[in-house]
């Protein structure tokens, strides 16, 4: 069975983000903001075709994206997996006219082809694994747009429930357990986040590090 947070602690009572959509945007006008704004910023763009959407994370939106984040670096370095995160770094592929700053995204299978130096989408691969929080509605298709980009492994978490997209044919299909996590139940996250808030986010860790001792990946 799977265990969902309470939908009406997360999306119906506490403000998580802070959104402004414009259309017609042309591609060099996306990057000149991008420029004006430079990297230390609250707000974070997405652009998509002609459509930017500049979004604030205040703290409900946060708070979840940073417990994705060590959700998903816990269980990669007790399993003994590679890393490199690139939090929010701006993503953009001019030729398809396609840019974006998700919540966390990480280079796992890929790592070795991009450790200790600048990605360039133009010739490197795209992250294995990207992540949004997404708890009020946002005009960008996120998943058209991680899909042309070629993401293989897409995480979408609304405040209460995670969804897992693997990339089949240039499209999303979503599926039961992540690809690059296959031994790890979603109950698994849910209950992380649920002890997150019931016993202290260190403790949540260490409980997590005790169920992958106990829950080794088989390929490892």
């Amino acid at each position: 069975m799977q265990t969902q947070l309470p939908v009406a602690e997360t999306t119906k009572t506490i403000p998580a983000e802070q959104r402004l959509t414009l259309n017609n945007v042309s591609w060099d006008t996306y990057e000149k903001l991008l420029d004006a704004f430079g990297e230390h910023r609250a707000v974070r763009l997405h652009y998509d075709e002609g459509v930017l959407e500049f979004m604030v994370p205040l703290e409900a939106h946060e708070n979840p994206s940073d417990l994705v984040g060590l959700f998903i670096c816990t269980l990669v370095v007790e399993s003994g997996m590679d890393l490199k995160c690139m939090a929010s770094t701006t993503l953009r592929r001019e030729k398809l006219k396609k840019g974006a700053e998700p919540d966390k995204c990480y280079y796992i299978q890929n790592e070795s082809l991009v450790r200790g130096r600048t990605v360039d989408l133009e010739k490197d691969p795209p992250p294995d694994l990207v992540v949004e929080i997404d708890i009020t509605h946002t005009d960008i298709d996120k998943n058209t747009l991680y899909a042309n980009m070629g993401v293989p492994e897409f995480w979408r978490f609304n405040g209460a429930v995670l969804t897992i997209f693997q990339l089949d044919q240039g499209q999303y299909q979503e599926v039961d357990v992540s690809p690059t996590f296959d031994w790890v139940p979603k109950d698994v996250f849910y209950h992380f986040l649920k002890q997150g808030k019931k016993i202290g986010e260190a403790q949540a860790i260490r409980e997590l590090k005790k169920w992958i001792e106990q829950h080794p990946r088989s390929s490892a």
